[in-house]
Parts: C-alpha cells; structure tokens; sequence
C-alpha cells in the first residue's frame, strides 16, 4: 500500500452508515419465532415473518448488518460465476433453471422492498458479466452463456467488455443490482421493528433446545422461548445440524478506493481463474465512484495476508486507471462458507427437528441468496404453497457421489490441521519470539497459547485451541485476529469471539513473566 496516502482498515460499507443502539436481551422472552444472527438472511428473514402477521425476536451476537454483510462486495445478481454449466451436469437443467429463478426473484425482491418502503440504499440497476483472460477457455464462457440463458438469465456471449484491457470474452447478464447493503439492511431493521418485532444486538446465543418449543439460552443467563428457531450466523453456531462437515470456509480480501467516474466501470465483473478477480463501482461523490476490487481468495488461517493485500493492490493500481492517484484506500476481508455441491443449505436444519431453520453455505453470493433465504423460510414457516426451488436447498438432501469424493477430501483437510498443528510444540518456542504488533502459537507450562504482542510490547495469552471443536488457531497478521483453519472462527488478541461457530472466547491463560536480557 502506499504510505502517501491513507489506507483505512475498516469496510467502506461500515464507514458510510451510521452505528446502530438496539439494546441487549435483559429479560426473559416468548416469541413466534426467534431468529438469530443480524445479517441480510436473518434480517430479510424476520421482516418476511413480521409481513405475515408473527411475532419475531432477532438475536445479534454484535451489531447488526456488522458482520459478513457488513464486509461483503455487495454485488446482487443471479449470475454466480460459471455455475450454470455445472449446475446442469451435476444437477440436470430443471434445477439450473430453478435456482436462476430463485435468484433472479432474491435481486428484484430487493428492488421492490426499496421502492416500497423508501429506501435509499444506492441502487442500482446494473449487468453482471463473467470473464476470462485466457483465449483458450472461450468454449467454456460460450457454454456457460448458453446454460444460463437455458435457465432463464437474459444472458449471452460477449467478446469484449468495458474493463481496461483485454479480456477473451465474457458471460453477460442483464437486469442485475448492485447496492449500499448497511444502508438497506438498517433500514429494514427500522421497519421490523415498527412494525413490532423486536431486534436485540449483543446478544449471543449460546445454546439452543429443540422441540415443540424452542429454548434460546444466551451469553447472560436469559432466555427466548419460540415455536419455531431460524439460525442465519453464516455459519451454523450449533453442531446438531451437522452442516459443519459439508461446509468450507474461505475469505477474500477487498479494497477499495475513489477514482474519477469515467475510469469506473458501470457493470459488475467477476473472474473465476486462478486468483480470482472481482470489480464493480459504486456512487462516491460528485465526479468520483468508488472503486471495488475483490480477490486474493484464502483458507481462515492460512497467513501472508500483508502480502495478498499488496498482490490485490498492485492487480488493481497496473489494471484500473486511477487506482493508483486514489487519495484513500479502504481495505477489507470477506468470509464465505461453500458448500460441497455448490448450492446453500436452507430449510429444516436436520431431519429430527421439525422447529429448527438454517440458512447457510452461500459459496461468495450472499446478498441474492440471504434475500432468498428470507422467503423461502418464511414459507416454511407459515405454512401454505413453497416455492418450486423448496427442495433444491433441502439442508437435509443427500450428497452425491461427487459430493461424497470432496467431503472426504474436505474432512482429511480438517483432520490434518486437528492431528498434524497438535505434532508442532508450537509456533514460535518462546514468547520473546513473538514481535510487536504480531501473534504466534507458544507452548507455555505445557499448554498451547496463542501469543499476541502489541505495539508497546504488552502481551495478551489465551489458549490456542479454538472453543469450537478444539483445532489450533493461527494468527492473521493483517487484522490482528486468530483464525481458526478448520472451520472459520475467528477470534479478537484478547481472545473475544468475531465470527462462530464458535461462540465461547479463547480461554485467558495469563501473562508470561518477562524474560531478563542479556
């Protein structure tokens, strides 16, 4: 990054959109349904409940719309990549065709919530487009445009785009969206909440009991009572659901900077090669747009993250005029959970349980499918006609065979972090190891700890074993977080938890005594 001008840690999304007051859980509850977890499927969610006339309590552990929906690319379209193709190899053109209805409903769901309730969340009608550098994969973009518009996408083959260089071709389709998204989730938060649900943020669920009532413990000793539980925490916080061995963390490094409004490009564009690239623009202010450039794509954990950061900016200052005479830069990490087969899991969250929802494993596309997911639970839960997509999202269909191959696959990658980090004494083999402003896993007295040092050479010790199933957390130098690489909790130095499953903190160790130098 460039030290002349100042690069800001935070979310553009979270730095242009006010802070939220919505108070914790300090009683005891009853509600129709609880839903837990404030992001755009728990939110889309409760506001579909509350439209039909039930009684809806949201439990955010944090802020709302602070999380994953918070730090997103904001893009809202039915085109996922070059996953059309595959949708109809692995799961035959009538399922291709109903999830690009589901979506493309999700994308102008949201158009029309803005135009109904006022909302002014930067909206945008724009086209998405798919493209690829590489002359020889052209077949591939031709193919891919042909499915998609099998399934209903207005979509086509284009051989060049409006992107600063050379592309081979690209997938395009038309009627997408692109918007502010904490502006329109804040927004309708007010309207669930004036029109009688109740939103509690700093509130964290930890533990759930299921059956014809629903038990809601959290964090401080209350509870909520619900007929029915909606889990939308991106990631399921409670393992019953079992979804956490067919689901696969990764995250995306974003940056973000304004640039004069005829170097911005209009569409949205997404590269599916080997180091993934995403682009679209966004309203700045007059005469600028701001600039959004995704990629970098990571396993929770992995390190080096300085270092993808600088490849992502140099990508963007060599590629986008005006990148580089940007006066700011805004920097941020995505988290996405894919699932095995490419398609999320939203319905009942297991086959014993006819009260417990989940929505998750939305594989980078978000924003269409937590709108989705909003509809599609609501109808669960109200009862009456589902929709046709219904049992495409099933979380309890069984994998295929395919599937079955890269589960395997997936959990000897898990296991491998459980058994093989635990072979390591540690990470560094003393604490003097660890430098100011940087973390590492030190066996201390026999215990695994990770180590954060600060700038002013304080020390922070927790345990080094994640809260949620017991892997080794590692440290991310960039954002001064542990992560945990089997299945992506994320936890502040001091040990709090950002991201779950995990939903207890690192367990404090104390501080080590100083080491005299010689």
């Amino acid at each position: 990054m460039d030290a002349e001008r100042p690069t800001i840690d935070e979310s553009y999304w979270m730095a242009t959109a006010p802070g939220t007051g919505f108070p914790a859980l300090d009683t005891d509850l009853t509600a129709d349904v609880a839903v837990v977890g404030g992001g755009i499927a728990g939110l889309c969610t409760a506001w579909e409940l509350v439209g039909a006339g039930l009684d809806v309590v949201l439990l955010e552990a944090d802020r709302i719309a602070a999380g994953v929906s918070g730090y997103t690319t904001a893009k809202l379209t039915a085109l996922h990549g070059l996953g059309y193709a595959r949708l109809e190899a692995t799961h035959g053109a009538d399922s291709a065709a109903l999830y690009a209805l589901s979506q493309q409903e999700a994308v102008d769901r949201v158009a029309a919530l803005c135009a109904e309730l006022g909302i002014d969340a930067d909206l945008e009608s724009t086209a998405a487009c798919t493209y690829l550098e590489d002359p020889g994969r052209t077949d591939e973009l031709r193919q891919e445009a042909l499915a998609a518009r099998r399934a209903g996408l207005d979509a086509s083959f284009v051989s060049g785009t409006e992107l600063p260089f050379p592309v081979a071709g690209g997938v395009r389709a038309e009627g997408q969206r692109q918007f502010h998204p904490r502006k329109f989730l804040l927004a309708l938060a007010e309207r669930i909440t004036a029109a009688g649900g109740r939103v509690h943020e700093r509130t964290r669920v930890t533990g759930l009991r299921d059956g014809t009532r629903c038990r809601l413990s959290t964090e401080r000793g209350f509870t909520v009572e619900a007929r029915d539980a909606v889990i939308a925490t991106h990631y399921p916080v409670f393992d019953h659901t079992f979804l956490f061995t067919r689901l696969k963390p990764r995250r995306e490094l974003v940056i973000a900077a304004p640039v004069p409004s005829g170097d911005a490009p209009r569409d949205m564009y997404m590269s599916p090669a080997d180091r993934v690239r995403s682009v679209r623009s966004a309203p700045y202010d007059e005469g600028r747009r701001l600039l959004v450039v995704t990629g970098e794509t990571f396993e929770p954990g992995a390190g080096g993250v300085r270092e993808r950061f600088a490849r992502l900016d140099r990508w963007a200052r060599e590629r986008m005029p005006g990148f580089d005479g940007a006066d700011r830069v805004y920097r941020w990490a995505a988290q996405d959970n894919d699932s095995r087969d490419h398609l999320p899991y939203v319905g009942y969250a297991h086959a014993g349980t006819q009260h417990v929802f989940v929505a998750t494993g939305f594989g980078g596309w978000g924003m269409s499918n937590g709108v989705m997911a909003g509809r599609l639970l609501t109808a669960h839960i109200v009862g009456g006609p589902r929709p046709a997509w219904t049992d495409l999202y099933d979380p309890r269909r069984l994998p295929q065979v395919r599937e079955t191959a890269e589960l395997a696959h997936f959990q000897a990658a898990v296991a491998r972090h459980f058994v093989g980090d635990r072979l390591h004494t540690a990470h560094a083999d003393s604490v003097d190891e660890v430098p100011p402003g940087g973390g590492a896993v030190v066996r201390l007295e026999g215990h695994l700890c990770a180590v954060y040092r600060d700038e002013s050479g304080g020390t922070r010790v927790v345990s080094a074993r994640c809260t949620h199933l017991g892997c080794l957390v590692r440290f991310n130098d960039a954002e001064k977080v542990w992560e945990c690489p089997c299945h992506g909790s994320r936890f502040g130095a001091d040990g709090t938890v950002l991201h779950g499953p995990a939903t207890r903190p690192l367990e404090p160790r104390g501080s080590p005594e100083p080491r005299e130098r010689g």
